[in-house]
């Protein structure tokens, strides 16, 4: 697969980045770059190989998930602009 200007500049209006029309052919060099790395990837056989969270084999940190308030109310409600009662007060909204 090869990417011309034509599409280089669509993959950047999609990516709301601007790219002068001059850097165009550079950019789609790059990204024809990028998809023969691809290409390399796709041609080694990784069947056999677990997939891994780090270089060296480790065993990710676990806790229990449970809700907490965080044991910090006074510190939270000190940002808001009105509080009441422990707990933020807002404008009504519905009538």
């Amino acid at each position: 697969m090869s990417i011309d200007t034509a599409t280089a500049a669509k993959v950047a209006k999609l990516a709301r980045i601007k790219v002068e029309e001059e850097d165009l052919p550079a950019l789609a060099q790059e990204f024809n770059a990028i998809l023969g790395f691809i290409e390399q990837l796709n041609e080694l056989n990784v069947d056999d190989v677990e997939p891994m969270t780090s270089v060296e084999p480790m065993r990710l940190k676990r806790r229990e998930d449970v809700v907490t308030d965080g044991n910090q109310p006074e510190k939270v409600l000190a940002n808001a602009p009105d509080a009441r009662e422990g707990f933020f007060a807002v404008p009504k909204v519905v009538e």
